[in-house]
């Protein structure tokens, strides 16, 4: 039924990880930035299911994790 990848899976909780840890420190900071690309980096593994995808995807949100700080 589904097939899954060890590396996509294995990207896609590094990923989400990331995320949880930007998504609590936007919270805790009251910076909406954070909040938002935390839960996009949250969400886009489920509806992704490519490593390559994940891995280009998940750069792009963290890298703008990292241009949108204060």
């Amino acid at each position: 039924m589904f097939d899954v990848e060890p590396m996509s899976l294995f990207l896609g909780l590094l990923f989400s990880g990331i995320g949880f840890v930007a998504y609590r420190y936007g919270r805790r900071m009251d910076s909406v930035p954070p909040i938002f690309l935390g839960l996009a980096l949250m969400v886009y593994p489920w509806f992704v299911s490519s490593a390559l995808w994940i891995l280009v995807v998940g750069s792009a949100l963290t890298a703008l994790l990292w241009v949108f700080r204060e």
